[in-house]
């Protein structure tokens, strides 16, 4: 099993783990948010009970304040009908029972006035101020404004005017009621701090109460229907009976605490990305910065290497030309010679950024393919297509030589050794391509890309650096790209190698 493949199945083993951690850690969250919701809304409906219970005590209390003052207007009328029979009585009548209703109002205020308005009697105001005018002319006016009077029918066409208003006892039980509907909106708002929460009237349109988790844009008119429709969608509204016959709503919403436990899995798992994402860059150009050194130290030892048998080659080979060795034999060492010096240069330059020459692609290209035609098997064909005219590119001629031949040799392994090679060069919209096809194996779109990575191959031998070094050369030195154009299992492999215009 070749390096690569272990990679790939540590980089898939690792990838299901992260999984699983991504998946536990949201089920686990999610769960928590779930528990916390439920937690909340218990609490909710615990305080909208209570909210109701509190309702209810006010609507008894004002159902017992509207019956005190009922009580009180009798006791008013009662007075008004004593004082008329008072009036109507001879001297030897019995007025005690007239004397003792008129005495036993000691609770509600009143004045009587006659049609003219002048005042003639009244009853429970303050006993200190009882004899002031202006004071009780005062009370007569509070008391028109508070209720209708009592018509007194006297004798004729004349009548007298009873007014009255609320007693001490009533009053007081009054601002208690009130305090206690006050209470009741503080009750709504101040204990559910962490809650949004609106207190509207029956008709959904009039805000009567808010707390500060609702901002006053919200509750604008032309906003307000819009935030209440959010608001129940989150939560169906609790309506509200204050006993004065029309029913209030209350919405709210989930706490600010919850909403925030929803979408912080999402922002963990974006920031542990994100992390991860730098922490693989940098660790990948960490490892492709060794990878480099690894290039560099082993071409120039393999240059070093290779010098010293080179240049012990070229003394033999002249001493066999001295000696009278046939010249054709001789002509092809120096051939070869020649050839494994181009191999030195090729080693050297690695590591270092190579000059680049204006060429001729298509002699480079058509050299290329000469020389590996003999020294292949007479099986492998090769199709050479270049345009009429000369294309000129930017290219250090031994790294790119060193390209087609890697290429051509990978084709001929790819067809064992029988089939057909086609070299065709072109000008499209993107600068020059160089499409380098065979007949061979062919290449799964799986690993299109996986090819040219160092370390992968197909072979029982072989280091699988040959793609990733052609890839070094024309994406780095060459500023070009390579890739697999097109690939089909058992009908061949086009590899296109696309250059800039010179």
């Amino acid at each position: 099993m070749n390096i690569y493949s272990q990679k790939q199945k540590w980089k898939w083993l690792l990838f299901v783990v992260a999984i699983l951690i991504v998946f536990t850690s949201l089920w686990y969250t999610n769960n928590l948010v779930r528990r916390i919701a439920d937690d909340e809304k218990a609490k909710v409906k615990l305080w909208a009970q209570a909210v109701e219970k509190k309702a209810n005590l006010i609507r008894f209390t004002n159902d017992l304040f509207t019956k005190i003052k009922l009580e009180e207007r009798k006791k008013a009328e009662l007075y008004a009908e004593a004082t008329k029979q008072l009036a109507g009585m001879s001297y030897n009548s019995d007025i005690s029972f007239v004397l003792k209703v008129l005495q036993d109002n000691t609770t509600v205020p009143v004045i009587l006035t006659d049609e003219e308005g002048r005042i003639s009697a009244s009853r429970n105001l303050d006993s200190l101020r009882e004899n002031d005018t202006a004071y009780v002319r005062e009370q007569l006016n509070l008391m028109k404004e508070s209720y209708a009077p009592v018509v007194i029918n006297t004798y004729k066409t004349h009548k007298n005017f009873l007014y009255y208003k609320d007693s001490k006892v009533f009053s007081d039980i009054k601002l208690v009621f009130d305090k206690l509907t006050l209470s009741f909106l503080d009750e709504v708002t101040v204990n559910t701090a962490d809650v949004p929460v609106i207190f509207t009237d029956s008709s959904k349109t009039v805000v009567l109460q808010k707390n500060n988790k609702i901002d006053s844009i919200s509750i604008l008119p032309q906003n307000l229907k819009a935030t209440l429709d959010k608001l129940s969608q989150q939560n169906p509204p609790i309506a509200i009976d204050l006993g004065d016959g029309y029913t209030k709503y209350v919405f709210y919403a989930e706490s600010e605490l919850l909403t925030t436990l929803k979408y912080y899995p999402y922002v963990q798992f974006g920031v542990i990305g994100l992390f991860l994402l730098i922490a693989y860059i940098l660790f990948s150009t960490a490892r492709k910065a060794e990878q480099d050194q690894v290039w560099v130290g082993m071409s120039k030892e393999t240059a070093h290497q290779l010098g010293t048998p080179l240049s012990s080659l070229i003394g033999w080979n002249e001493h066999l030309r001295s000696i009278g060795v046939d010249e054709s034999i001789v002509n092809e060492m120096n051939r070869d010679i020649r050839r494994l010096n181009t191999i030195t240069d090729r080693f050297s330059k690695i590591g270092s950024q190579p000059t680049l020459q204006d060429e001729n692609i298509c002699t480079v290209i058509q050299n290329a393919t000469d020389y590996l035609k003999q020294r292949t098997s007479k099986n492998v064909k090769y199709e050479v297509i270049v345009p009429q005219k000369e294309v000129h590119v930017q290219l250090s001629v031994p790294l790119f030589e060193w390209v087609i031949e890697n290429l051509c040799k990978n084709a001929v392994d790819a067809m064992d050794g029988k089939g057909q090679i086609t070299v065709l060069v072109e000008e499209i919209p993107e600068g020059i391509a160089i499409d380098i096809s065979d007949t061979g194996k062919g290449i799964p779109k799986s690993k299109f890309k996986t090819v040219f990575e160092p370390g992968y191959t197909t072979k029982q031998r072989g280091w699988g650096l040959g793609l990733s070094l052609c890839k070094r050369i024309i994406e780095n030195y060459h500023k070009g790209k390579i890739y697999v154009l097109r690939s089909e299992p058992n009908s061949g492999t086009t590899f296109r190698i696309l250059l800039n215009r010179f």
